[in-house]
């Protein structure tokens, strides 16, 4: 062991600030001066729990041969050039002095703690079926996205900076592969070659007049030295994934969407940067809203520069179309996410936004503007420019994830359901705090009067339908249980309908995950052929913080318990993410 190992060592026994990411046996410190270090501990054996029936006696099995792993090779020490190094000391002065993580929101220690700590790749890796079976029409991959930094963060972060990690698990036949690779970004290149990070984190890093100013003139250095080249794009497509125009994509909403692929193993590829033939600039929702019919995607994008809202569509072969500019849209707003009818396209101009004025009282440059009145926006959704599109007021309606959205009578009534965030000045800095309402809105165009009440009081989001009712009127939603968010401690089954009639709370079945587990969003698969709408699984990632344990679990969507059909041990935890995708054997071929 070399002295700076023994140094590191010894800090790491005597200092606090150390951190320990105990499912992967990695030891991790940060400090200023000694960068950022990573220690393998020797592997403890897990400990596994057998399930049985109630009242029933077990019979111990013989132990099944631990799966072999490709080793993960260890990356040599990569010797910084001399620009590099003033660089990274300049990047240590700002971290330690001008702009520490003082909040825990951006605090690693905290925001990597438990299961949100990062993991490395793993290449394709047997499942173990523990209970139950896999269905037939569950052949092919639940894919997931989520944040999983590759380096750990020298000052400030949050949840959303991390580098996007899809966790993959193929099935066929019965049987399951998992794997876990990161989306090679231009962002994790560079900084996986220069064995450092290079480009800041977005949402932490600029947080003050000061810090802004450090940070983004070292930013400014960096490219004119020729570290990185802003033109390739700075986003971390760590947020959903979206299967269209023959391509599957990880997105996230600051850059364009990196096409991903799926090997017949499982294995996971980036194939590249995608601008459809150079026709989308810059950046894209992460949550592109695909017509079943017409396999038509419908899509946006978002910035601080006017027009601050570009509509577009991609065709079924891949082909974009113009942007349509909504000028319309006069500030800068949070537009995560959006929904579609049959014949409009619904934006939510809500309280979150841009707003420059907070860098001088030491705040973030995205901030909640209480006085602003949220809006709904209404366009056809084949419209190639602004002219019909109309804005609605509806005051104290703050949405971050649309669930879905209809016509009725005859194209004159508008239906949007979504979960409305009751305490939207937490969204950024403490969503342990944020409840969630889901909420159905209706919007006359003819009268333009807009009605709106809760279907349930619970804390939900992540809401999710049978995918082939994408704009239409549906019955059924799957979401997430938040207690408190972003955990998530089990599923609701929603009717929508029920509301309709009594205004009752419309949960119609929900499972926990139990005490110590937690999951996240969850995904509907429908059978093959499905008859009713609810004819099919509800499948998610959940991890169990006592065991250390992370299992992958089906349930069939139609019982009052979401019972579970089939539980599969996965080979290695799964930290806590955002959006899945579920792609067909049938559709993984066509890539």
């Amino acid at each position: 062991m070399d002295a700076l190992s023994s140094t590191f060592l010894s800090t790491l026994s005597q200092h606090p600030k150390s951190l320990l990411s105990p499912n992967n046996n990695n030891y991790y410190y940060y400090s200023p001066t000694l960068k950022v270090f990573s220690v393998r501990i020797e592997e403890r054996p897990q400990t596994t729990t057998t399930i049985t029936k109630p009242q029933e006696k077990s019979t111990p099995s013989p132990p099944k041969p631990t799966p072999k792993r490709e080793p993960i090779p260890s990356r040599k020490p990569i010797e910084p050039s001399f620009p590099s190094f003033i660089f990274n000391a300049f990047d240590d002065f700002v971290n330690t002095f001008i702009d520490p993580p003082r909040k825990s929101s951006v605090d690693p220690r905290y925001v990597l703690s438990n299961n949100f700590a990062p993991v490395d790749e793993l290449p394709p890796t047997e499942c173990e079926v523990v209970e139950g079976s896999l269905p037939s029409c569950l052949d092919g991959a639940y894919i997931r996205n989520g944040p999983n930094p590759q380096y750990l963060p020298r000052g400030p972060y949050h949840l959303f900076d991390g580098d996007g990690m899809l966790h993959s698990i193929k099935i066929s036949q019965g049987k399951a592969m998992f794997c876990s690779r990161f989306v090679k970004t231009y962002k994790y290149n560079i900084e996986n070659e220069a064995g450092s990070p290079i480009i800041p984190n977005v949402f932490s890093g600029f947080n003050g007049l000061t810090a802004s100013a450090a940070r983004g003139a070292l930013t400014a250095a960096r490219a004119i030295a020729g570290q990185f080249n802003p033109a390739n794009g700075i986003g971390l497509a760590n947020t959903s994934l979206a299967l269209f125009g023959g391509k599957l994509f990880a997105l996230g909403e600051s850059d364009l969407p990196y096409e991903v692929k799926i090997a017949p193993d499982g294995d996971v590829f980036t194939l590249g940067r995608h601008d459809f033939n150079g026709n989308l600039f810059m950046s894209m929702t992460a949550h592109p809203k695909i017509d079943p019919e017409t396999n038509e995607a419908f899509a946006f994008r978002y910035g601080p520069m006017p027009p601050f809202l570009n509509y577009f569509r991609v065709d079924p072969n891949g082909i974009k179309t113009p942007d349509v500019p909504i000028f319309s849209m006069t500030r800068p707003s949070f537009l995560h996410d959006f929904a579609i009818t049959k014949k409009y396209a619904i934006f939510s101009d809500i309280q979150i936004g841009m707003n420059p004025i907070e860098l001088l009282t030491g705040g973030s440059p995205v901030g909640t503007d209480s006085g602003k009145i949220p809006r709904i926006g209404v366009i056809p959704r084949y419209a190639k420019d602004e002219s019909e599109m109309r804005w609605f007021d509806v005051p104290g309606f703050n949405i971050v994830h649309a669930i879905n959205a209809w016509d009725e009578d005859g194209g004159d009534t508008i239906v949007l359901i979504a979960p409305n965030i009751l305490s939207v000045e937490h969204t950024l800095e403490r969503m342990d705090m944020i409840h969630a309402s889901v909420e159905k809105v209706k919007i006359n165009l003819k009268t333009g009067m807009v009605s709106r009440h809760p279907i349930s009081t619970r804390n939900l989001d992540f809401g999710v339908i049978n995918p082939a009712y994408v704009g239409k009127k549906n019955k059924y939603v799957y979401a997430a249980i938040g207690d408190p968010m972003p955990k998530v401690i089990g599923i609701a089954k929603l009717d929508v309908s029920v509301a309709e009639v009594d205004r009752r709370d419309c949960i119609v079945a929900c499972r926990i995950f139990g005490e110590g587990c937690y999951g996240g969003e969850p995904f509907f698969v429908p059978k093959n052929p499905s008859i009713d709408e609810d004819d099919g699984y509800v499948v998610s990632y959940v991890h169990n913080e006592k065991t250390g344990e992370s299992n992958f679990l089906v349930m069939d969507a139609t019982s009052p318990n979401l019972d579970i059909v089939a539980h599969v041990k996965l080979p290695r935890r799964v930290p806590y993410g955002f959006h899945g995708l579920f792609v067909t054997e049938n559709d993984l071929m066509k890539l």
